[in-house]
């Protein structure tokens, strides 16, 4: 049986944290989070709440230079991933991707769109959209 698809409403950063941490509870080695959305959506917000929940106390920023982060303080290391600037998919094989996505820690993976390809199929799916007002998001969620 297949999680099912979800649409939850994220009225501000409180809501979003709550997600984050509430998210990071479920996570386990090898889990793959799909983040997918415009800039400016929060993205980095909410690996960074992912991280909390997992324990780790690191700074989370953007990686979009170095493609991956390793946070290893938490009670599973964070991998956190922005392809936003992957050409190909040569480039994530070049990294050792599937020593990440398939290996001890948890990954974040921001515009997973770009690699659609190479997720897992158990990945989690997250579709971040602007709502109403500037703090609302409203997240489509698929495989939790």
């Amino acid at each position: 049986m297949s999680p099912e698809n979800k649409t939850l409403i994220m009225k501000n950063e409180n809501d979003t944290k709550a997600f984050g941490l509430g998210l990071a509870e479920k996570l386990k080695p090898g889990s793959v989070v799909a983040l997918i959305g415009d800039l400016g959506t929060g993205k980095t917000a909410l690996t960074g709440y992912i991280a909390q929940g997992l324990g780790s106390r690191e700074m989370i920023t953007s990686p979009t230079f170095t493609i991956v982060r390793e946070h290893r303080d938490g009670r599973i290391p964070l991998f956190h991933f922005d392809v936003y600037r992957v050409n190909d998919e040569e480039d994530m094989f070049e990294i050792g991707y599937e020593e990440y996505f398939y290996g001890d820690g948890v990954c974040v993976v921001e515009w997973a769109d770009l690699i659609e390809d190479l997720l897992p199929e158990n990945a989690i799916v997250i579709k971040i959209k602007y709502g109403k007002n500037e703090n609302e998001r409203i997240y489509d969620v698929r495989g939790i």
